[in-house]
């Protein structure tokens, strides 16, 4: 599922590790804590549709692009990263776009490569 790529950020995994724990010491069952997953999971994609409100631009070279299970993959080369004053530039960022079921809007994950 998509939507659980937010699992992996600090946060994700600090809430993975606590419910671990609780786990372990048999406060919860493993069927509870999939369900506190889930809801992180919707809480997150609704936090990041409603209330961010940054706006970034890149610009790059499209090196390849893909169409799979409802996955697109860009590859892109010398991109560069603007936000109002800001600029990063990067030789190689691959995206992965990645339609989220239940949200109705595709989630997007960006990885990076070496910046410049």
């Amino acid at each position: 599922m998509a939507y659980q790529l937010y699992r992996n950020t600090t946060l994700g995994n600090s809430l993975q590790e606590s419910l671990d724990e609780l786990i372990q010491t048999q406060q919860i069952t493993p069927q509870l804590a999939l369900q506190v997953l889930l809801q992180f999971d919707k809480a997150i994609n609704t936090a990041l549709a409603n209330r961010v409100r940054n706006r970034v631009n890149f610009r790059g070279s499209l090196n390849t692009y893909r169409f799979c299970d409802n996955v697109w993959t860009f590859v892109l080369n010398d991109v560069e990263f603007r936000e109002v004053t800001d600029l990063v530039k990067v030789d190689k960022v691959k995206i992965f776009s990645v339609w989220g079921s239940g949200y109705g809007t595709p989630c997007i994950l960006l990885i990076g490569g070496n910046v410049v």
